[in-house]
């Protein structure tokens, strides 16, 4: 019996369109097959329009969502889909009536994603020229149509597709399914009608190039690292060639740790794999980097020798890393074990009735004199970077960077807590100079 097929159809003012999309899918030869349409807060009829073909086609199943970009209304409709395998369409495209069937044929071990000849049509006409497959080219650009068929399985691995607004996410999204290893395979089969329209986002992405191209980067360094050299550049086709100025220091084993899922990108970025945390430092502009990459220390090698100095009072350290354009600072990664402390500062401030709380005031004040005792001054001692567990019989503290090892350290011990926790000061300081 053939697997089901779940083609998924995210739905936004395309009230004109949707009836050639959902007739082309209809019209498959392949079977078992359902269709699932996410309303993404459509304005127009659209909506209406795909609820009638829902009431005639039980393969049609149709959900609705308030306005969330395309990337979340995909990632919708694929946790909605039942399928084995998931086929993209946009609402204003079609799909020839073979494709699906002979994309199922191709889909085999080794293979992550089945793709096809693709022709424009509306505004443009003609074949959209795509170039062979490599994973170096991928890395430079995308040449693989959304309109292609994979894994639901591998789309889980991957996290889905990125729901950040970077114009690209469906590029983002291939080189998230190659970083599983495997590759892709294009039928010899015009499978795909893409619609070009005046106001067509693969338009307005053109004018989002330094945005892609610093959202990939952020995305899949590793993918970048292995198959460019190094990052992609503005300039994408002499990425490989500008890549030749780059040196890369590290410490331990790194490159393992960089391709794990994000779990924090407000100013730092930080990834999860393997009980490992990665945190890739921000790009620091040009001065600084000349600064740090000729006569300072990287933030990332200060955590990882301040975390050697700190032994269990912070989590292990593992590895860091550095990259130096022409000498300049680029690049700077820091890695250690996950801690097994599930909870900060912010816990107790959130929470006036944590459990075992001034328990924990108080071993976070004991805690704190013991750092100072050993001359260990933490220049952001703040809510985010004090960790501890249930009981308050582990705490460690991190985001090393800023801290430096003094005879005497100077200050109030609990400036920056003072300011937000005054009611759980008294216990700290308790904590404090029970030691001292």
């Amino acid at each position: 019996m053939n697997p089901l097929v779940s083609v998924i159809i995210p739905l936004y003012n395309a009230a004109p369109y949707i009836t050639e999309a959902l007739e082309s899918v209809l019209a498959s030869t392949y079977r078992p097959i359902e269709i699932v349409v996410v309303n993404d807060g459509s304005t127009d009829k659209g909506e209406e329009v795909a609820a009638r073909y829902a009431k005639e086609h039980s393969e049609i199943r149709l959900f609705s969502q308030p306005n969330a970009g395309v990337s979340a209304a995909r990632n919708h409709a694929i946790r909605e889909a039942r399928g084995e395998y998931i086929l993209p369409l946009d609402a204003d495209d079609k799909i020839g009536s073979t494709y699906i069937t002979h994309a199922v044929e191709a889909m085999h071990e080794g293979v992550r994603v089945v793709g096809c000849r693709a022709e424009f049509f509306g505004e443009r006409q003609g074949e959209w020229k795509l170039p062979p497959f490599s994973h170096e080219l991928l890395a430079r650009r995308n040449m693989i149509p959304i309109t292609s068929l994979f894994r639901k399985a591998d789309w889980i691995a991957t996290g889905g597709f990125c729901e950040e607004e970077i114009y690209r996410e469906d590029w983002s999204f291939w080189v998230s399914l190659m970083e599983l290893g495997g590759t892709y395979i294009r039928l010899d089969e015009v499978g795909l009608y893409y619609r070009v329209l005046p106001h067509s986002r693969r338009r307005q992405a053109k004018a989002q190039k330094r945005t892609i191209v610093d959202a990939m980067n952020r995305l899949h360094p590793a993918y970048m690292e292995r198959y460019l050299g190094g990052p992609l550049h503005y300039h994408r086709s002499w990425s490989k060639f500008l890549n030749r100025f780059r040196t890369v220091r590290q410490v331990g084993d790194f490159n393992r740790w960089t391709e794990g899922r994000i779990i924090d990108h407000r100013r730092n970025i930080l990834r999860l794999t393997g009980g490992v945390v990665v945190k890739q430092f921000r790009t620091p502009g040009f001065l600084r980097g000349l600064w740090y990459g000729w006569f300072g220390t990287s933030k990332a090698r200060r955590s990882y020798e301040n975390a050697v100095r700190l032994g269990n009072l912070t989590p292990a350290p593992i590895a860091y890393r550095e990259v130096r354009v022409c000498g300049v600072l680029r690049e700077s990664w820091y890695a250690c074990a996950q801690s097994e402390c599930p909870y900060t500062f912010i816990d107790l401030i959130e929470q006036p009735d944590f459990p075992n709380r001034s328990t924990i005031l108080f071993a976070i004040g004991r805690f704190t004199a013991r750092l100072h005792q050993q001359g260990v001054w933490h220049r952001d001692y703040s809510a985010g970077n004090i960790l501890f567990n249930a009981d308050g019989s582990r705490i460690e503290v991190i985001d090393l960077n800023r801290i430096r090892f003094r005879k005497h350290v100077p200050g109030d011990p609990f400036e920056r807590l003072r300011r937000i926790e005054p009611e759980g000061i008294l216990q700290m300081e308790k904590g404090y100079e029970s030691v001292s």
